[in-house]
């Protein structure tokens, strides 16, 4: 929960915001103000979740705080407000409890009873968005983005991107029916091109996303779920995937799907006025297997080129293939992902799975270089889409890239692509560290150089331009210590020097931000356990 504090006595402003152990729990102070004005620009930036303030304050005193942000739909609701006043007066509580305000308390209150209070109204706040999440404008938003929601979900499906205990999760949480014995087959249906604009060459048509999009409406109507799903993919096209029974004969659940695909084509050119084509897997598989199956519709898609337009056409094996050139998306992603995060053991096993399904099956040098070829372009892209040179990440490996035939066996070849996962892993690593020293040289600087100053970690970040949670724990990883109590070693450490070089009591405090003399003396004493006069002296 984020917390500001609006009072008008710096002092006291002070000593709420340092004196209550408020990280302890759970709570973040987001901003100081002193009056009404500063504190709706606090709240525009910050988005505080309560509030923590006085009644009486110049130009817009608590109250009237307090209803101006009510007036507004964006803060009406989910923000609380507890009063911290000296009137014991039953008519301001009364006031004050009719526009909202959590609690009242009096001044001098202590600060366990502050703390308490906004713990209670941090509970409340809690159990007030629970009952929210309830209600039947959010389910309304959820039913509004669920096919969107769907859509990522087969999308990612059909990548390979769930484990089966996670793709039956997520199919639930989308209302899709699945278990966990179902079987599957695949197709990919794709608006024909008109005559003479060839594919693939940046031809198009303007009704192209209004057609598919017709298409995907009368899939869903002619084939229901949850027999079958309907969803578009990345390319513009239309990925069916149909759930057959268990125990229905491949052969015969094929054909089936087949002439369900006959009828929606030559249905879709009656209405829509244009003819489609489709590829559909030539076997079953079960659920993990989504992603082989819709690689074969794909590639029976693209026999179009063959056969002619408006046609459903099968997979068929034609010939032995290069295995090791077969998409391997999950391999890919986990391989991707490690890098990314300089996981270099999750990355040498992604390699290895690589390797066994590529380069451990060719049976040739040519099908050697061209699965090398693949899987250089793979490290090419991962480099080059962080924004780095390959030549910079490799170094003295870079021949390999451009001439692979350069490697002359298999133990050459795995030798230089262990050693590329290596270089790249380190030099991510290399990188994080540097930009992570920096962020906290950044840091460092600003606070030597405002000493003088009140400084917070929520200026610091606002002048960084950066997230202040980040921020501290960017910088209590780097330091080991949290900000603020570096802050405050480093005031102590020099208010001591100054005292100590025959500096008087004022300027030790009026040179590292404290502008109130006896609550620099309260500070001091607490952390070095003598008065700034004993030190002096």
């Amino acid at each position: 929960m984020n917390l500001l504090i609006v009072e008008d006595e710096l002092r006291l402003r002070n000593s709420l915001a340092n004196n209550i152990p408020w990280e302890e729990h759970g709570i973040e102070v987001v901003g100081l103000a002193g009056n009404g004005q500063e504190a709706l620009a606090i709240v525009e930036r910050k988005r505080p979740d309560i509030m923590l303030l006085d009644v009486q304050m110049p130009g817009m005193d608590g109250l009237t705080l307090v209803r101006t942000l009510r007036q507004k739909q964006e803060t009406r609701i989910f923000m609380k407000f507890i009063i911290l006043s000296g009137h014991d007066n039953f008519g301001f509580a009364q006031s004050a409890m009719a526009q909202g305000v959590s609690r009242y308390l009096l001044k001098p209150a202590g600060e366990k009873e502050i703390l308490d209070a906004v713990l209670v109204a941090g509970e409340e706040l809690r159990r007030e968005l629970e009952e929210w999440q309830k209600q039947a404008a959010l389910q309304e938003k959820w039913r509004e983005h669920l096919p969107l929601l769907q859509n990522g979900f087969f999308q990612r499906w059909a990548d390979g991107g769930y484990s089966p205990p996670e793709l039956l999760r997520r199919a639930r949480d989308y209302n899709i029916e699945l278990s966990a014995d179902a079987r599957l087959a695949a197709a990919v249906v794709d608006l024909d091109p008109l005559p003479g604009d060839g594919e693939g060459d940046g031809a198009g048509r303007d009704d192209e996303p209004l057609l598919a999009f017709s298409l995907q409406c009368m899939a869903r109507d002619m084939l229901p779920e949850p027999a079958c799903y309907a969803s578009g993919d990345m390319e513009g096209k239309l990925l069916l995937i149909f759930l057959l029974p268990s125990q229905e004969d491949e052969r015969e659940a094929l054909l089936r799907v087949g002439a369900s695909l006959v009828r929606l084509l030559s249905h879709a050119k009656e209405v829509l006025k244009a003819t489609f084509s489709a590829g559909v897997c030539g076997r079953t598989g079960s659920l993990e297997e989504l992603g082989p199956l819709v690689l074969e519709a794909r590639r029976a898609l693209r026999e179009r080129m063959v056969y002619g337009t408006d046609i459903v056409i099968p997979y068929r094996e034609q010939g032995r293939a290069n295995k090791a050139m077969e998409a391997q998306p999950n391999l890919e992603k986990m391989l991707e992902i490690a890098l990314e995060t300089a996981d270099e053991e999750k990355a040498m096993q992604a390699l290895t799975g690589l390797w066994e399904a590529g380069l451990g099956q060719a049976v040739s040098a040519e099908e050697v270089h061209e699965t090398v070829l693949y899987l250089s372009s793979l490290f090419v892209r991962m480099i080059q889409k962080q924004g780095w040179s390959v030549r910079q990440v490799v170094e003295g490996d870079m021949e390999q890239f451009l001439h692979v035939r350069l490697l002359g066996t298999r133990e050459e070849t795995w030798g230089w692509l262990t050693r590329t996962v290596k270089k790249i892993a380190a030099f991510v690593r290399k990188e994080r560290s540097t930009t992570s020293n920096q962020v906290v040289k950044a840091i460092l600087a600003i606070v030597d150089q405002e000493i003088d100053r009140d400084i917070t970690l929520h200026m610091v970040a606002d002048r960084m331009y950066v997230n202040s949670s980040y921020l501290s724990r960017l910088f209590k990883q780097e330091t080991g210590v949290p900000f603020s109590t570096y802050v405050l070693e480093r005031k102590m450490e020099k208010a001591k020097s100054i005292l100590q070089e025959g500096g008087k009591v004022y300027d030790a405090a009026r040179l590292v931000g404290y502008r109130d003399v006896s609550y620099f003396t309260k500070v001091f004493r607490k952390y070095w356990g003598v008065t700034p006069g004993e030190m002096k002296s």
